[in-house]
């Protein structure tokens, strides 16, 4: 059963250098009690859909549901029902992680006691019985983002929003904060992720879309993006420059897709279905052709090789032009 559906959501932003537009017609479908993760670079429309759906912006056109409350009709209905943690914490660093939690639970009309209960319930769920009384400007980035996100559980919502949760986080603190949404996933929250991390939405959705300039490219679990654009890369590092075209070919004889090659034609890697295997015939072919090489390897596919595939483009290349037309909007 469906607990998310857009259908044709859009908005365009007016700044100086004309219109954007953030969202351009795009459709999303979240089946009650599971994760779907939006994946895609800054610009692409990820935080956009994130506002829609909590209310915070209004599309232009297209309709969107939460649980089936309409977000433009109803907003409030909308909010009694989801929990939203943003990019960046959004604690008060004065007030002790318990006390910041309390202070959700009171601004939602829990009551004192029921307040300072629930508090003390996410304080132990998140691992910060210890430093729950301490003030948050005294914890780490990690600790900041655990907050945050028991914040946005304070009313056990049906659906969570988790707007990129673990950016800036170092990859002990990432693994950390994954565990904890997988016991939330597991107790039934549902949960939208965005994220510019393959390796975070591999982890922890059960689909993914995949967004590029306000609209839907791609969609699937993780493993059939992958086949999309081949289960593994495979790299090789030449000795000598001339022999790159050679190279090129066996590259291609065995890959899964066109090979890329380096401005200085020692690089060179392609995408292949069969990791080892293809591994092992590459290796071959070029030693039966006196190629040298100073490396040669696999590694998983990153965001940057699916959106090279998908869109032609990378991810870091992808303006900000969505996001800067935004924040001009608001001032």
């Amino acid at each position: 059963m469906t607990i998310i559906e857009a259908r044709g959501l859009t908005k365009t932003y007016r700044s100086k250098s004309g219109p954007v537009h953030a969202l351009a017609g795009l459709d999303l479908s979240v089946p009650r009690g599971s994760v779907k993760a939006l994946l895609g670079p800054n610009g692409a429309g990820k935080t956009t859909v994130v506002k829609m759906l909590t209310t915070l912006i209004k599309p232009d056109a297209g309709t969107a549901f939460v649980d089936g409350i309409d977000v433009v009709a109803d907003p409030k209905g909308v909010r009694r029902i989801i929990g939203v943690s943003g990019q960046y914490a959004a604690v008060d660093e004065n007030l002790t992680g318990f006390e910041n939690l309390e202070m959700v639970g009171r601004l939602y009309h829990l009551g004192a006691a029921t307040a300072r209960r629930r508090a003390q319930e996410l304080i132990d769920l998140f691992e910060l019985t210890a430093a729950g009384n301490r003030p948050v400007k005294g914890f780490s980035g990690g600790m900041r983002r655990r907050i945050d996100l028991a914040g946005a559980l304070v009313i056990k919502p049906k659906v969570l929003f988790l707007d990129e949760p673990t950016t800036g986080l170092d990859p002990r603190s990432r693994i950390a904060l994954w565990q904890v949404i997988k016991r939330l996933v597991a107790d039934g929250t549902t949960v939208l992720l965005t994220t510019q991390y393959l390796e975070e939405a591999d982890q922890l959705a059960d689909d993914i879309v995949v967004i590029d300039d306000g609209r839907v490219i791609a969609e699937g679990t993780s493993d059939q993006l992958k086949a999309q654009i081949g289960g593994h890369r495979l790299e090789i590092a030449l000795v000598d420059a001339a022999h790159s075209d050679t190279a090129r070919g066996i590259l291609a004889r065995h890959g899964a897709g066109e090979p890329i090659v380096t401005s200085d034609g020692r690089g060179l890697e392609v995408a292949v279905d069969n990791g080892p295997l293809a591994l092992q015939h590459v290796l071959a072919a070029l030693d039966e052709a006196e190629i040298g090489l100073h490396d040669a390897g696999m590694r998983r596919p990153t965001l940057d090789d699916v959106f090279l595939t998908l869109t032609g483009h990378k991810a870091d290349k992808v303006a900000q032009q969505a996001e800067d037309a935004e924040l001009e909007a608001i001032s």
